[in-house]
């Protein structure tokens, strides 16, 4: 395995934060997620913006302009999907681990090839006119001012809702990079408990050996 990546978060990002391990695995086939848990989900979707964690993420991304009634945040996405009667989509081993981990947190989970990315990852603001590639998106050009993770020069994830084709996870990958995302408002043990799902699922499910979980917070 290659060494551990490291993670850069700029000044101009206030009360961000990431738990983030890199870990090996074998992916594959979809998992399957038990009957219980969508139950469990089955709820009011309205509900959902009364949760603090919810309101943190939105507050989060209306503080940069971002309309988070349009581009929710992953976790509330998946809780929502959830309510209303669908279950989450099965796309490979391990981006399930990640998803299932969000929707029980609702917590954002990124989870990139690690084999795509160039050390060291900085989150930052956008200068404007970057170019963004969107899983199962149109390339776009982003204004300024917004959170982005950047690889080698290039925008690999728009924080903490939406990642590039750039370094995504297909059945390939055997290497990963797991970012959970961290904001003001978000008490760090629930984004902790997080990562630390994400890897469990990972090591059990996708034939996984995760590293030790590190921890970065802007000053």
């Amino acid at each position: 395995m290659r060494s551990r990546i490291s993670v850069e978060i700029d000044n101009k990002l206030k009360g961000v934060y990431v738990f983030f391990t890199s870990c090996e695995v074998l992916n594959g086939e979809g998992i399957e997620i038990e009957e219980e848990i969508y139950r469990r989900y089955l709820i009011d979707p309205e509900k959902l913006k009364e949760d603090p964690v919810v309101k943190s993420y939105r507050s989060f991304l209306w503080r940069f302009g971002i309309d988070p009634t349009k581009v929710r945040p992953s976790g509330e996405a998946l809780r929502r999907r959830i309510a209303r009667g669908d279950k989450l989509p099965k796309i490979n081993c391990v981006v399930d681990c990640g998803n299932l981990a969000s929707l029980e947190t609702l917590v954002p989970i990124g989870i990139y090839d690690l084999n795509k990315i160039s050390d060291p990852l900085l989150l930052t603001l956008s200068n404007g006119g970057e170019e963004f590639e969107p899983i199962g998106g149109k390339k776009e050009f982003l204004q300024k001012g917004i959170p982005v993770l950047i690889s080698g020069g290039k925008v690999i994830h728009i924080y903490p809702h939406r990642d590039s084709r750039i370094t995504m996870v297909t059945k390939e990958t055997r290497e990963v990079l797991v970012i959970a995302a961290g904001v003001e408002g978000v008490k760090e043990d629930i984004v902790k408990e997080a990562i630390i799902k994400t890897c469990k699922c990972l090591n059990e499910k996708c034939s996984g050996n995760c590293e030790d979980i590190m921890y970065l917070k802007n000053k």
